[in-house]
């Protein structure tokens, strides 16, 4: 590989108290939080859209509830509240949600279901930001990280405009790949333990029939029902077992990595479909990353393909939206000062920094947290470590691949942007140099003060 050394360089700069780099799930509450606690608040993003996962896969959020359906007579608890219950009611009254509705089989994975317009997630997103006054860099990259010792203290970004430093009091990494945290030389490995995803939406389907022909088939999983195109009490998310189907399609489908289950808020419309392909390398290799881009789209026209051979109502089926880019589940695992294993995930156990209780495991029913109680999030988990000043949140904490099986979720994800916004905005206006010396006690308090809830507090 040949290099070039570039002169010294001279860039126009921005202050800011907080900057959140990566506008995907976690980041959005991130900015949002660090900003509502009145500090300068800068959100910077390499899409032209806000909101991650969120607001590109489609799928259904877990979980703000605990388990309760699979523990009969433990009581109902909604976990997860604060802001990312406020932006799931601002999307519901836009009709971009179903609201939280009972999952009607397989108790044993989770007891709730909400489905997600991506297209209502990413105006509501941006219209949260800019309503708290956040300095939004989308279509932005963050090309270099600025360090003076232990501290980050700024980014250098590139966009239209050419480079510009933005410098910080405290940063919050949420990119999902881990690369403030990695270009700052903090610690992490890179498991490539994963998938990497993409997700279509498909027109021209009908849920009804194809609910009807996995229970004629006796194939049918799970299934919910809830608000579709302005009327209750319809199918909004079904799953079912193709291996009882036409003999091969399972197979087949397998072979795409198309995973079976879909939700939707429209009729005539699959919102879910998601295809997975397991890269030979770390989602950090960009020619890896370039490969499955095109085969994962190649699988999904096969998949539309497969689709419309077997299942009824599909015939006319186009795809009608994919992810704009492939998404990921890991690449980088970030070094925090804590690291939480499964056995404290479903053991549920709590810590004496929680900043949020959760109930969710993507590996369910095979681990649950135990008598479908919560564990918690402590704030070590988020806080990187032998760097003075920097978050690390999302999918790119916790390296044992179980317990990620739920800190990863979407739900966790926007918690745990919430509680390193508000942490990054007490550090500033409390004058805590090192996130590490924020007293637990006013981070506690300015959470509860904001709707965030504490499971232990019931005891």
């Amino acid at each position: 590989m040949e290099y070039v050394l570039q002169s010294e360089r001279k860039f126009p700069a921005s202050k800011y108290d907080v900057i959140i780099c990566g506008g995907g799930t976690s980041g959005v509450f991130a900015a949002i939080s660090a900003a509502r606690k009145g500090v300068k608040t800068a959100l910077i993003e390499s899409k032209g859209y806000v909101g991650g996962i969120a607001a590109e896969g489609g799928c259904g959020l877990h979980s703000f509830y605990n388990l309760w359906k699979a523990f009969p007579g433990i009581e109902k608890r909604k976990v997860v509240r604060g802001l990312p219950e406020e932006m799931i009611n601002r999307l519901t009254a836009l009709h971009g949600a179903s609201g939280h509705n009972e999952t009607l089989m397989n108790y044993g994975y989770d007891s709730d279901t909400l489905c997600v317009d991506v297209e209502v997630y990413k105006y509501v997103a941006m219209q949260m930001l800019r309503e708290e006054g956040v300095d939004i860099y989308v279509n932005t990259m963050v090309a270099e990280v600025l360090t003076e010792g232990s501290r980050v203290t700024g980014v250098v970004i590139v966009n239209h405009q050419g480079s510009q430093v933005l410098l910080a009091k405290m940063v919050i990494d949420s990119t999902g790949y881990g690369d403030v945290c990695a270009r700052a030389g903090a610690g992490y490995t890179e498991p490539n333990d994963y998938a990497v995803a993409n997700s279509m939406g498909i027109g021209g389907i009908d849920i009804d029939k194809y609910y009807q022909f996995l229970k004629k088939n006796d194939a049918l999983k799970e299934y919910a029902l809830g608000p579709r195109s302005g009327r209750d009490g319809q199918l909004i998310r079904v799953d079912g077992n193709w291996n009882k189907l036409e003999p091969s399609f399972g197979k087949r489908a397998a072979e795409l990595g198309m995973h079976t289950v879909t939700t939707t808020l429209h009729d005539n419309y699959f919102m879910f479909i998601k295809l997975n392909y397991h890269m030979p390398a770390s989602p950090t290799d960009v020619k890896e990353l370039s490969a499955a881009e095109f085969e994962l789209r190649r699988r999904q026209f096969e998949a539309l393909k497969l689709l419309k051979e077997v299942i009824p109502g599909s015939e006319n089926a186009f795809i009608a939206r994919t992810s704009p880019a492939v998404t990921i589940r890991r690449a980088r695992c970030i070094t925090c000062e804590y690291d939480i294993s499964n056995e404290e995930v479903i053991n549920g156990v709590h810590f004496s920094d929680d900043v949020f209780s959760y109930g969710f495991h993507d590996e369910a029913p095979h681990f649950q947290v135990k008598n479908g109680e919560t564990y918690g999030f402590p704030y070590r988990a988020m806080l990187v470590k032998n760097m003075e000043n920097l978050f690390a949140v999302g999918m790119m904490v916790t390296s044992d691949h179980h317990a990620h099986m739920s800190t990863r979720n979407t739900v966790s994800c926007m918690a745990q942007g919430q509680a390193a916004g508000t942490a990054a905005a007490l550090c500033v206006t409390l004058k805590t140099d090192n996130v590490r010396d924020l007293p637990y006690k006013e981070l506690y308090t300015a959470l509860k003060t904001d709707n965030v809830w504490f499971d232990q507090d019931r005891q």
